[in-house]
């Protein structure tokens, strides 16, 4: 079995060295999406909604990996991503 850390090449978990670069990754992707500009996310709200995204990542990339060894590659491709999107989506 794949673990995440092979996948994302470091623990994964309770990093947080790259924590307050990734929430303002998530803050901006969010902010695209509201149709008042002022709206606020909490800090809270923003740290969960960053915790959801990292392992809805790291679940479709191990989900791909495995997709990609059942078919006997020896890379992922978005062909294999593709496979495992609908059941990933479902799931979560």
């Amino acid at each position: 079995m794949l673990h995440p850390e092979l996948v994302l090449g470091g623990p994964v978990g309770n990093g947080t060295d790259s924590l307050p670069f990734f929430q303002e990754l998530v803050s901006r992707i969010l902010h695209l999406h509201f149709r008042d500009c002022k709206t606020k996310v909490s800090g809270d709200a923003l740290q969960l909604m960053a915790e959801f995204l990292k392992i809805f990542v790291v679940e479709a990339a191990v989900r791909g990996v495995q997709q990609a060894q059942a078919e006997d590659l020896d890379t992922v491709d978005v062909d294999q991503l593709e496979k495992v999107l609908p059941q990933l989506l479902l799931d979560f």
